[in-house]
Parts: structure tokens; C-alpha cells; sequence
């Protein structure tokens, strides 16, 4: 009795296509890491400080060093501040704004947008530098 098999499973990898597809991996994560760079739009020079952030959906309100609002990335004046955030917020289920300001703005004006969040039952976080 011969129990020889006629098709026997020869087990070959071919290691083309698995190049091909680390290379294209490598390529798509350099061309992401030099992009994510330069997601945020306005410069600004934040505080440091230790700690950790979450990352949700929310609103970005920046002050610039030259007292300049942008929401979003979208240049606001300081008079119709109060509506483009309620405008950005007003889908939102938890509504959050992170609040990205330089760190030689007065008080006073990091105040205005806490205020403003405040009145309008928006979570706002403080962007700064970790350390």
C-alpha cells in the first residue's frame, strides 16, 4: 500500500510583495509626520506645563501675541467672538474649546474667552507646550 500523497503543499513566501508594502507604509508615515506639522495654522508660542491632554472633537480658539482671535483657524473679530464660538460649538454634544494662547497675552483677554465659555456651558482646556 502506497500512501503517498499526489498533491503535496509546498509552503513559499514571496517577500516582493511584502517589500512593496513596507515601503509604501514608510512612505505614507514620512509624508504624515512632516504634514502634521503644520495642521495648526496660527503660530503660537504656548506655556509649558506637565500633564496630559485628551483628544476630542473641539473647537480651537487661539490668541495670537498681536491680540488676534481665530476660531478654528478662521481670523475672528474680538466683538463677534462670543457668536463664532457658539456657531462652531452649537453641534456639538459636549461642547469643548481649547483655548491656545501665547504666553505674553494679557490675562485679561484668556479671560474674555473663559468668560465666554462659561456663559455658554463650554468645557474649555488650555493648550500649553508639555515640558
Amino acid at each position: 500500500m502506497d500512501f503517498n500523497r499526489r498533491n503535496k503543499v509546498r509552503p513559499e513566501f514571496n517577500m516582493a510583495s511584502m517589500t512593496d508594502v513596507v515601503f509604501l507604509l514608510l512612505i505614507f508615515f514620512m509624508i504624515a509626520s512632516t504634514l502634521a506639522k503644520y495642521m495648526d495654522t496660527v503660530d503660537v508660542n504656548l506655556p509649558s506645563a506637565g500633564g496630559k491632554s485628551e483628544n476630542r472633537k473641539t473647537v480651537s480658539v487661539s490668541i495670537t501675541k498681536d491680540l488676534a482671535y481665530f476660531v478654528d483657524g478662521k481670523k475672528v473679530r474680538e466683538r463677534n467672538l462670543q457668536r463664532e464660538i457658539s456657531r462652531a460649538v452649537s453641534e456639538m454634544s459636549e461642547p469643548t474649546v481649547i483655548l491656545r494662547s501665547d504666553k505674553t497675552v494679557p490675562v485679561d483677554n484668556v479671560v474674555k474667552v473663559m468668560d465666554i465659555a462659561n456663559k455658554n456651558r463650554i468645557k474649555v482646556i488650555l493648550a500649553v507646550k508639555p515640558k
